[in-house]
């Protein structure tokens, strides 16, 4: 089934998924309004039931804006949904997706060009550099670790490659249309919503794609810049994350039978790994060994080894939670193959 058809007199899409943070959109279109490609290029703005001035920002923006740029409406909760819509009413042969706190240099769309020509692929992630919205925590290193994906960050160094064990981050995602047209949307199941962190739409939309034939390849070039707010420069946002991180990891080996830890990894036949409590065994040993780890590294003081092993017993913690809630439910995986391969939605344009 195929989202939209795309138009030939423009060549990208950027969708924009927002809900009540008119401010920050306010500033990222101000950005992408200083943008320079030789190509066609719209903005779709998808508002996610915001109650605030989002509609306003929005309409303020289209008289001086350089290029079209579109409001929808998606009253389905959940950034997945609000992609979806926008993806659906897009124009453009390639897809880009972001979010409304980002700002991008004047060559961004080029250097998309030039990743695609490169690399010949369905699609690329670029870098995610921060714009510190406070005084970076001294138990978060500068260099790439696994508290950067907590706050949207990504930098995989100056060399490209397929995307394989590491993913993507959708606040700065190309897309060819004839991908989504082949995986389908994102998936809204395991996707943020508002009062949520949960968070693997993109992962789960990866994998799919592989499974079609698909690639993807970093590109260090394409470069955004994502705000980061002072908010969530603390331990206590982080532990919810990770928490909510275990709850989608969770939901995906419901539905798909991804090893939770690894959903790429494809060396265990969960159908044949024994359970307790519907979690496999194996993990409550990992689960001991990580608060083994923890403990060591607090005693000889390395905060951030220590608070990296935390984190992964805030995984584990949801992960325990939706399995329990999802004890008696059969596996979809063991059922034959998942039916919801496509998920969108309907567009409310204006």
């Amino acid at each position: 089934m195929t989202l939209s058809s795309g138009s030939s007199s423009l060549k990208y899409s950027i969708v924009i998924a927002t809900h009540n943070r008119a401010d920050d959109l306010r500033g990222t279109l101000a950005s992408l309004a200083a943008l320079q490609s030789q190509h066609g290029w719209e903005v779709i703005v998808v508002d996610n039931n915001c109650t605030d001035d989002t509609a306003s920002v929005v309409r303020d923006a289209v008289a001086a804006f350089p290029v079209p740029l579109r409001y929808a409406f998606e009253i389905i909760a959940g950034r997945s949904a609000a992609l979806n819509t926008g993806i659906a009413l897009a124009r453009g042969d390639i897809v880009v997706t972001t979010d409304d706190d980002v700002r991008a240099d004047p060559d961004w769309l080029d250097q998309i060009e030039r990743a695609f020509a490169a690399l010949n692929c369905d699609y690329i992630g670029g870098r995610v550099l921060p714009i510190w919205g406070g005084p970076r925590p001294r138990w978060m290193p500068e260099h790439r670790t696994r508290h950067w994906a907590v706050i949207a960050l990504l930098d995989e160094g100056p060399a490209p490659f397929e995307w394989k064990t590491v993913l993507p981050l959708g606040v700065n995602m190309a897309v060819r249309r004839s991908a989504f047209d082949a995986a389908g949307g994102w998936d809204p199941r395991v996707g943020r919503k508002a009062g949520t962190l949960l968070g693997q739409e993109v992962r789960e939309w990866c994998l799919r794609a592989h499974a079609k034939g698909l690639r993807g390849f970093y590109a260090p070039n394409v470069v955004l810049r994502h705000i980061i707010p002072n908010s969530r420069l603390n331990k206590s946002y982080f532990r919810r994350w990770f928490y909510w991180r275990g709850i989608s990891r969770a939901m995906l080996y419901q539905q798909h039978g991804f090893d939770m830890e690894n959903p790429q990894r494809r060396s265990l036949d969960f159908g044949k790994v024994p359970h307790i409590a519907g979690i496999p065994r194996y993990l409550y040993r990992t689960a001991a060994a990580t608060a083994l780890a923890m403990v060591r590294a607090g005693l000889r003081g390395d905060e951030t080894m220590a608070f990296e092993h935390e984190l992964m017993l805030c995984m584990y913690a949801g992960i325990a939670r939706q399995r329990w809630r999802d004890r008696r439910t059969p596996f979809t995986w063991l059922n034959g193959p998942n039916a919801g391969a496509l998920i969108q939605s309907t567009p409310h344009a204006s």
